[in-house]
């Protein structure tokens, strides 16, 4: 029964007292509000972006397309030897 729930109430009891310990009770107002506006600030630009761009947004039931990774071709080492790069210092005679 130890893992029957993943998060029970008293454990977000534990974390709003390590938050209000770490960062005292006179910064968290101030830090949740500054969240509170950076995110306002996010979804107001991503809305900005989408209109510019003129496509609608992604509706979620439409699924995605399925791509198949395509099969790199493969290279033997002496293959690889011969093409090395020009920045390349060269290499010593052997």
């Amino acid at each position: 029964m130890f893992l029957r729930n993943g998060l029970e109430p008293w454990h977000l009891l534990i974390v709003a007292v390590v938050l209000i310990l770490l960062f005292g009770s006179k910064k968290l107002p101030d830090t949740a509000r500054a969240l509170g506006k950076s995110l306002r600030i996010l979804k107001s630009e991503t809305k900005a972006m989408r209109e510019d761009s003129g496509e609608p947004a992604p509706a979620a039931a439409a699924p995605a397309p399925q791509v198949t990774p395509a099969q790199a071709p493969v290279q033997t080492a002496a293959r690889t030897a011969a093409h090395t790069p020009t920045d390349a210092p060269p290499r010593p005679a052997q």
